[in-house]
């Protein structure tokens, strides 16, 4: 047999010697090459791990094991947030190892967190290589703890994560293990000085139980979950190329309700739900709580009308209320329009552009009532709309008020005249500081109380990242907020029909903060708009 001793005695196969196969080698060796699936048949057939009872087994990949393997072989850059303890350095090690092999002429950079972490990695590699028959595995030119060199031109190379680690190389694929453990500064500049090197047809796999959520893990992480383009269309991939992969503790078959319990108590529960739930330890005070944003996870569109994503189809026997919040229109903010069923208090549809004109902003708007008022077949007696007439909102009256209030079906609703107010009287409703703090307190009790039904996952994104702010809550920096202000302004539109409708009453008052005082009867009377 064409083997040779490695520098610490174990056996490897002699690089550049002749193999004898017969035609079931042969047949190993070409599932093993497959582009599509080799991958999995090597890891299945041919990886051996060395399990804590049992000692020497073949690698059986569970359910979320092999999803993780697909995610790793599909896209070319993957960054995976998974439970502790859940097998993903030896998911690697497989997958790695596989690369390596059947890859002519790539060189695999393994940065950890830790040397002790980096070292793990190449003893799982090695352990699989050592244990893989000579027909399946290439012959190396150099063998050691640190790397490893194959006959093919392909190499295997561990570091601990510097800012410098890396640097001069031509990488063909990344993987950082542990990557959120990482000091924040060491990360940023290692990522800052890597990525560049693999714009050039280099692959990267970033895998780490989540830390912070400030850290470059998790700006990577949030980046890859935002897939949504400009027109609101979800993708496979974040807009910053990247592929998240994530699992629950429980896919594992080992874990149940009862080893959860017992976890808890060993660890507590909030280092239980950063290193078992995945979640990030949010230093930032979200308006709704997190354990109820981990559960909102929105559908898709039943259907597309234009950029208006729709969510359920409107009914005769169901009220309607949609808000529109202008914008500019000039790329910067976004205008949206927020649609939801009462007294179901289900969203039902959304729209949001930040390029769109506000004279086309409100024909979205009429656009969406006729649309409304066509599926129930009425004259549209049961719908019910509003602007946000701060600042831009003057010229989204204008514009209501040039086109024709009662062309818009349905009626506009408009915040009640204070006893006292000696300003006069504008449509729609003016935002200020505490009109705001109580449409948020009535969405948050709304929304935690499972009162009202989030279909949006865009919305859904956007409220993870709606949090306090001195006095108030507004969007992170870098994030937005205009689908939760057009639903904060629902809410308001919503307030005042509870005092009208009695439908509405009912299902809203369950929810509602009581405030002391008594809003008057609605306006729905035509006003001159100013």
């Amino acid at each position: 047999m064409a083997t040779t001793k490695s520098l610490d005695g174990v056996l490897t196969k002699k690089a550049h010697q002749k193999e004898k196969f017969n035609e079931a080698g042969i047949e190993e060796l070409k599932k093993c090459i497959d582009p599509d699936t080799g991958y999995l048949y090597f890891c299945q057939n041919f990886f051996h791990i060395q399990h804590p009872v049992d000692g020497k087994v073949m690698f059986a990949p569970f359910g979320y094991q092999e999803r993780l393997l697909e995610s790793y072989h599909n896209h070319r850059f993957n960054i995976n947030m998974l439970p502790r303890q859940s097998g993903k350095t030896t998911t690697a090690a497989a997958y790695l190892l596989w690369y390596a092999m059947f890859h002519p002429d790539q060189t695999i950079l393994i940065a950890a967190h830790k040397y002790t972490g980096a070292q793990e990695i190449m003893q799982r590699i090695r352990y699989g290589y050592e244990l893989c028959p000579d027909s399946i595995r290439a012959g190396v030119t150099n063998y050691n703890k640190g790397s490893m060199e194959f006959e093919n031109g392909s190499r295997i190379v561990s570091a601990t994560t510097t800012g410098n680690t890396g640097r001069g190389m031509s990488i063909s694929l990344l993987y950082c293990d542990e990557f959120a453990f990482v000091n924040p500064s060491i990360a940023d500049e290692f990522w800052t000085s890597i990525s560049p090197t693999l714009a050039t047809g280099g692959r990267a796999i970033i895998t780490s139980t989540p830390n912070s959520d400030e850290d470059t893990f998790a700006i990577i992480w949030k980046e890859s979950q935002n897939k949504f383009d400009d027109e609101g269309n979800e993708q496979e991939i974040g807009q910053n190329g990247f592929h998240g992969f994530t699992a629950k503790w429980d896919e594992h078959p080992d874990r149940d309700e009862e080893w959860a319990k017992v976890e808890v108590g060993r660890i507590g529960e909030e280092r239980f739900r950063r290193e078992y739930g995945c979640e990030f330890l949010v230093y930032d005070e979200t308006l709704i709580n997190s354990i109820k944003l981990s559960s909102l996870e929105g559908i898709d569109p039943v259907m597309n009308m234009g950029q208006t994503r729709w969510y359920g189809k409107p009914t005769g026997d169901k009220t309607y209320v949609i808000a529109l919040d202008p914008a500019m229109g000039t790329g910067g903010d976004f205008a949206a329009i927020q649609i939801f069923e009462l007294p179901t208090y289900k969203q039902i549809g959304e729209w949001r552009h930040n390029t769109t004109a506000i004279p086309a902003q409100v024909r979205i708007l009429k656009d969406i009532a006729n649309y409304i008022k066509e599926c129930c077949q009425n004259d549209g007696q049961n719908i019910y709309w509003s602007v946000e007439n701060n600042s831009i909102g003057e010229g989204a009256l204008i514009v209501i008020r040039d086109m024709g209030e009662e062309n818009i079906p349905g009626m506009c609703v408009s915040e009640p005249i204070r006893k006292g107010h000696v300003r006069k009287f504008r449509k729609g409703f003016n935002t200020t500081h505490s009109t705001k703090i109580s449409a948020c307190t009535r969405l948050k009790n709304m929304v935690e109380n499972d009162k009202l039904t989030i279909n949006s996952k865009i919305l859904v994104s956007e409220l993870k990242a709606f949090v306090a702010s001195g006095s108030s809550f507004k969007a992170k920096p870098g994030e937005n907020d205009d689908l939760v202000s057009a639903c904060l302004l629902s809410m308001r539109i919503m307030a005042v029909l509870k005092d009208w409708d009695p439908r509405v009453y009912e299902t809203f008052n369950q929810a509602d903060t009581g405030d002391d005082q008594t809003p008057p009867m609605p306006i729905f009377v035509s006003t001159n708009i100013r």
